[in-house]
């Protein structure tokens, strides 16, 4: 008899897992080209249709009420009906409706295409991780989760290298197109990706299980489950458990870490091309481009502290990664020249980005099965949530004073999520999921 948890926190690498690995890669990074896709053409849109910058806020925002709406609804889905099935639903959408935003005939059809669109992409973006934690060795697990959120940033240059070929020639509703590219992922997630084992076994699917085993270890074993000793032993958890006495101080974290990545991310990367064209009088394709370079920072950001989270554990990667990226928001704040703006730039790009590595591996290791995916979703969530605000609070800053107000607070949301892992996150390095939960 083999305990099922056990022989998945200790089954050696094979090439299910790196399939398994591929396929949350892609559809993470297709999410993430497509949550991005929007930041280069707003200049564009702003153009065509008249827009001042609280106009370009609230363009922005809506899409961020529908990802707050989708990271909720879907990851409570993903404990109920499985996570294979939801991340097809929220594939199609994701895809359809942002690339529907290039026919929108008014700004307040384009509101109601984009807040869609963000259910499908709410609900997308924690999913590959959830899936991917249940799976992979204990010792490998935060490397392998930090690639997995690695894969996001090939998406951000994606939503810059398309529109920085196709918008001079086509324009920003034919760009938007571009949005179909994750749909091939669907027939491909249908035959190649399975439902998670430990999903299975909670909802006592033990021949479905058995089966997707036999296919990762590559051998016709017949794997027998302590089915009586796995139902005997285990609480069944439910979604007020996220606010028990026993996950409240984790749940608090992750709301803090999530609200401040998202915030400062979205609000610096979605805005971050019209910034350079307003406050530099760049061309549109120029500010795309100087967009691009600072991007490509985020590369190495996440590739050190994905290989940093094995070594030094997930909670000393966050403090240090947000603190780093807090000083140079700072620091961007009190600049004035470009070179000084890009220097700047890059390394909160390099940090900022570093951090949601760690912050991408920590979350879903902090609850139980039963709970994982409705747990990763409420924080993802109440990140969308403060994503509503981030692009509109930042153009009312901008508006009233330049590069300082929006850095400036950019800077003290990094140092609050920084302190609050000092003071309140636990170590997960090289720990069971079910140790730690």
């Amino acid at each position: 008899m083999v305990n099922t948890y056990e022989f998945l926190d200790n089954a050696p690498l094979k090439k299910f897992h790196y399939r398994l690995i591929l396929l949350s890669s892609f559809a993470y990074g297709l999410t993430g080209m497509n949550v991005m896709l929007i930041a280069p053409l707003v200049t564009s849109i702003a153009k065509e249709w008249s827009l001042g910058v609280n106009d370009i806020g609230y363009m922005l925002s809506v899409g961020y009420l529908g990802m707050f709406i989708g990271a909720l609804v879907f990851g409570r889905l993903t404990d109920v009906i499985g996570r294979k099935k939801v991340l097809i639903i929220v594939l199609s959408l994701e895809a359809v409706f942002t690339a529907l935003c290039g026919l929108s005939p008014s700004l307040y059809v384009l509101y109601i295409l984009r807040f869609i669109a963000g259910l499908g992409l709410g609900g997308a973006l924690p999913i590959p991780g959830v899936h991917v934690s249940e799976y992979i060795h204990v010792k490998h697990r935060g490397l392998f989760l930090g690639l997995v959120e690695t894969s996001w940033v090939y998406g951000a240059l994606l939503s810059l290298l398309i529109p920085y070929f196709m918008l001079p020639i086509f324009g920003w509703r034919i760009t938007f197109f571009a949005a179909l590219l994750p749909l091939p992922l669907i027939p491909l997630t249908i035959i190649f990706l399975p439902e998670s084992i430990r999903y299975l076994v909670e909802k006592s699917k033990f021949k479905e299980a058995q089966d997707v085993i036999a296919k990762a270890i590559e051998s016709s074993e017949k794997i027998e489950f302590e089915t009586e000793l796995f139902k005997a032993g285990t609480r069944r958890h439910s979604m007020k458990d996220l606010v028990s006495s026993q996950y409240i101080k984790r749940t608090v974290l992750l709301f803090i870490l999530w609200g401040s990545l998202v915030y400062t991310y979205h609000g610096i990367f979605l805005w971050l091309p019209t910034i350079y064209a307003r406050q530099f009088n760049l061309k549109d394709v120029t500010s795309i481009w100087w967009a691009l370079i600072v991007t490509l920072f985020q590369i190495p950001g996440y590739y050190s502290a994905s290989f940093l989270l094995d070594k030094i554990g997930r909670r000393k990667v966050l403090v240090i990664y947000l603190f780093v990226a807090g000083v140079s928001s700072a620091v961007l704040s009190l600049t004035v020249s470009l070179e000084w703006v890009l220097l700047w730039s890059a390394m909160i790009s390099f940090f900022n980005l570093g951090a949601w590595s760690g912050l991408y591996a920590y979350t879903p290791e902090l609850y139980p099965t039963e709970i994982r995916g409705t747990g990763s979703g409420a924080a993802a969530s109440f990140g969308r949530l403060i994503g509503i605000l981030a692009p509109s609070f930042t153009a009312y800053l901008f508006s009233i004073s330049g590069l300082f107000g929006p850095f400036a607070a950019f800077s003290i949301v990094h140092l609050i999520a920084s302190f609050s892992v000092l003071i309140f996150g636990i170590e997960t390095m090289r720990k069971s999921l079910e140790e730690i939960s």
